[in-house]
C-alpha cells in the first residue's frame, strides 16, 4: 500500500469514527455543542406559545423551554423557536429538526407508541375539548348542537373526538376544517360555523381574538381529557428525564414554597431536607441529569415555580384569566403532582 492509499484509508476511518459518534451522541450534547435548544412550538396560541408584540416568544410551553435552557446554559436565550402546524410537529421532532416539543400536544397511547415518540412525563397543562357559540343563540349545553356546523383544526386529536362524542350521542354536524387553530377562529368569526371546538384553554386564548370577544361563550361541559405535555424522541432516555425533571422542578419549587424572588435566601439557608435537595445544596442530581447541580436553582431563580408561570401566562396575571382548576397542586384540589427529588 503506498503512502497515498494509506492517506485515504485513513481519511474514511476517522470520517466513519466520526459519523459514528454523532450518531450516537445524546440530545443534550448535541444541544451543548449547538450553543442553543431548538423548540418545537405552535404557530402562534395565547396564553402557550406565541409571539409578543416584540417579537419575544411567550407563554406557558416557551417557559418550559427557557427553563430547559437554563438548566443546560443558564441562560433563557438559549432557544431556537420553530413555529410548527399540528400536522409538521411530529415530523420535524421525528427528523431531528427540534430537540423537542413544547406545544400544546395532548399525550395519548397512539402517540406515545406508533410514532418513534414519547411523552416522558409531567403534564404542563390538564386540559380537555370544549365548545364555543354565539351567545346570541342562547345555547347552554352541548346537547343543543345537533345539526350545528362545528369549525375544527384538521390532523388533531379534536377531529376524532368530535367524532366520537357526536355518533356516540346521537348528535347530526357538519365539520369545516382549517389547518391551523387561528384559521378555525376566523372561520366561526365569519360566520361560516355554528360552533368551534378545540381544548378549552385554546378557546379561551381564539376568544380574544374575535372582533367581538363578548359576543361569544365557551360551553362548560368537556368532552374529552386532554393532557398537554412535552414530547421528545424515544431513543434518547437520558434527554427525556432532563426536559420532565425541568418540569418536576417547577412543581416541587411550588410545593415546597419556593419562588424566584426567595430561592437564594432558601438555598442558603435552607428550610428542610426537601427544599435543600432542590436547590443543590444536598445530593447530586443535577449531576445525574449531565447538569449542575445548582440547575433546578438556576431554573426557579431565573424562570420560577410553575405557580409563577401559570399565573402569568394563562392564570389571573394574564388575559386568559383562566382558573387553577384542576391544574392546581395535588394538595390544593387539584391533580398537579410531581415526584419528589430525592
Amino acid at each position: 500500500m503506498n503512502n497515498k492509499s494509506r492517506f485515504l484509508l485513513g481519511a474514511v476511518v476517522c470520517l466513519s469514527t466520526l459519523a459514528g459518534a454523532l450518531a450516537h451522541a445524546g440530545t443534550l450534547q448535541s444541544v451543548e455543542a449547538r450553543g442553543a435548544l431548538r423548540c418545537g412550538v405552535s404557530q402562534g396560541l395565547a396564553g402557550f406559545s406565541a409571539p409578543n408584540a416584540q417579537g419575544q416568544w411567550e407563554g406557558i410551553d416557551v417557559e418550559l423551554c427557557k427553563g430547559i435552557a437554563v438548566a443546560i446554559f443558564n441562560d433563557p436565550s438559549k432557544v431556537i423557536y420553530s413555529a410548527l402546524t399540528a400536522s409538521e410537529r411530529f415530523t420535524a421532532l421525528q427528523s431531528g429538526e427540534v430537540d423537542l416539543l413544547s406545544r400544546n400536544t395532548t399525550w395519548s397511547a397512539t402517540r406515545d407508541n406508533s410514532l418513534g415518540l414519547t411523552f416522558p412525563g409531567g403534564v404542563t397543562f390538564y386540559d380537555g375539548q370544549a365548545f364555543m357559540v354565539k351567545r346570541e343563540l342562547g345555547i347552554e349545553h352541548i346537547a343543543d348542537l345537533d345539526g350545528a356546523t362545528v369549525c375544527v383544526t384538521t390532523g388533531t386529536l379534536t377531529e376524532t373526538n368530535l367524532a366520537d362524542y357526536f355518533d356516540s350521542h346521537g348528535l347530526r354536524y357538519q365539520a369545516i376544517s382549517f389547518d391551523e387553530p387561528s384559521q378555525s377562529a376566523g372561520g366561526f368569526d365569519s360566520g361560516r360555523c355554528d360552533v368551534l371546538t378545540s381544548d378549552s384553554s385554546q378557546l379561551a386564548a381564539l376568544r380574544l381574538q374575535l372582533s367581538d370577544p363578548d359576543s361569544a361563550v365557551i360551553l362548560p361541559e368537556m368532552i374529552s381529557k386532554e393532557p398537554l405535555a412535552p414530547m421528545v424522541r424515544r431513543d434518547d432516555e437520558s434527554w427525556g428525564k432532563l426536559v420532565s425533571w425541568t418540569l418536576y422542578a417547577m412543581l416541587n419549587a411550588e410545593e415546597l414554597g419556593v419562588t424566584s424572588e426567595n430561592a437564594g435566601r432558601m438555598r442558603d439557608d435552607p428550610p428542610s431536607p426537601d427544599v435543600a435537595r432542590l436547590l443543590g445544596r444536598d445530593g447530586n442530581v443535577g449531576e445525574q441529569l449531565g447538569l449542575d447541580n445548582e440547575w433546578a436553582f438556576n431554573v426557579i431563580s431565573t424562570v420560577g415555580n410553575y405557580a409563577e408561570i401559570y399565573q402569568r401566562t394563562v392564570g389571573d396575571r394574564s388575559a386568559l384569566n383562566i382558573p387553577r382548576g384542576i391544574n392546581a397542586l395535588w394538595n390544593a384540589g387539584g391533580i398537579q403532582y410531581a415526584p419528589p427529588i430525592r
